[in-house]
């Protein structure tokens, strides 16, 4: 990293830097950017390591905004590997056997890097006179919804999150131990029917009715934070708070190397402060997963709390365990006879020759009663129509 900065432009570079980061989606006023100003000053820049944390502690407020950061970081202060992957996205796409990080630089970033020369470029193009035949083309808005999560720009993931806020979950009633009273209920109500006759003397009594009361089943929502899913977690907490908003049981957890209940923090009726406190509420996002002791751990202290009454328990994770597999299949097994229904939404079924090669995708496919993918607004939608059909 250059260091021999000339009077003025380290400021006019991290300025640049945050406006950088906030049209890639992170919320940073010009606050933040006197207090990284000052904190640069005082620390210096001597070091590479050094002038990357202090930015860091300045600029990032949530777990989920690390990696986001941490890419726009190492390209704009120039490392090389990341900067080749920046230019490849203006040339032709040439397709070759993938070596080492094959993973693609996030759109957001690469549309906030480069959003002048993508202006631009739109200039020019809307300069020339362009004819095409409009028969088979589709709106944005069908695009939108098969696009992955993890590919959406600034723009488009704002959308989508707000579409994500329009879903309803309309899970049909379930039947309870409760009764209540009906005057075409299928049982008699003998106690009733007894304390009638008592008040009217002899005579005819007419028979007391009763039916099972129903009720919504409850709607359980297992999360993985772990790095592997950190691109489709924070998307997903967005649907974890349109089912709390729009339900009165829903419990949410999120996991990684432990279990955490965040129940309570997407209660708040505005979803960016519900996720705001649930960040806070976790020590372990963006880390290594543990599925089995989680899973033990859920059923332990909390699936006799919030699994009862046919609940449906929506399990978010790719299944890629650094334990291994080990304890996965037994608390699947448990957790599967302790609800109605199990759903597995894995994002890793968007690629077409997907195979649960891993051992805790093994263990825990036997014990799911669906396995479902989840990773575009197409695959919530038609999360939402399987489960408004009683039993499917």
């Amino acid at each position: 990293m250059n260091t021999s900065f000339p009077p003025g432009h380290l400021g006019a570079n991290l300025m640049h830097f945050a406006r950088t980061l906030r049209a890639a989606g992170l919320p940073i006023g010009s606050g933040a950017v006197l207090d990284a100003l000052r904190a640069v000053e005082a620390v210096g820049v001597t070091r590479r390591d050094d002038f990357y944390w202090t930015l860091h502690a300045v600029f990032v407020r949530r777990a989920d905004q690390r990696p986001l950061f941490d890419e726009a970081f190492h390209v704009f202060w120039r490392n090389p590997k990341l900067l080749e992957r920046v230019t490849s996205l203006l040339l032709p796409t040439i397709h070759v056997p993938p070596q080492g990080d094959a993973r693609p630089l996030s759109r957001r970033l690469s549309e906030a890097l480069f959003a002048g020369a993508e202006r631009e470029a739109r200039t020019r193009e809307a300069e020339k006179e362009i004819e095409f035949d409009a028969t088979l083309t589709w709106s944005d808005r069908e695009v939108l919804r098969s696009r992955d999560f993890e590919q959406m720009s600034a723009v488009e993931l704002a959308t989508a999150k707000a579409a994500i806020a329009r879903l309803r979950l309309a899970i049909p009633p379930a039947p309870t131990r409760r009764y209540r009273p009906h005057p075409r209920g299928s049982l008699v109500d003998m106690r009733t029917t007894l304390r009638r006759s008592l008040r009217s003397g002899s005579g005819t009594v007419e028979l007391a009715r009763r039916k099972r009361r129903q009720r919504p089943s409850p709607l359980v929502v297992l999360c993985d934070i772990s790095g592997s899913m950190s691109r489709y977690s924070r998307v997903l907490l967005h649907f974890a708070h349109a089912l709390a908003r729009d339900r009165t049981r829903v419990s949410s957890f999120v996991f990684g190397t432990r279990l955490t209940n965040i129940t309570r923090q997407l209660r708040d009726r505005d979803v960016d402060a519900a996720v705001e406190r649930a960040s806070a509420e976790v020590a372990d996002w963006d880390g290594g997963t543990r599925i089995g002791p989680c899973l033990d751990t859920f059923n332990r202290e909390w699936s006799r709390r919030v699994c009862g009454q046919g609940a449906v328990v929506l399990l978010i994770t790719d299944g890629l365990d650094r334990e291994v597999g080990e304890g996965v299949g037994p608390g699947a097994e448990r957790l599967r006879k302790s609800c109605r229904r199990l759903i597995w939404l894995n994002p890793l079924l968007r690629y077409e020759r997907f195979e649960p090669k891993a051992a805790g995708m093994r263990a825990l496919l036997p014990h799911v009663h669906e396995l479902r993918p989840v990773h575009n607004l197409e695959n919530l939608e038609d999360l939402c129509t399987a489960l408004v059909t009683p039993g499917g």
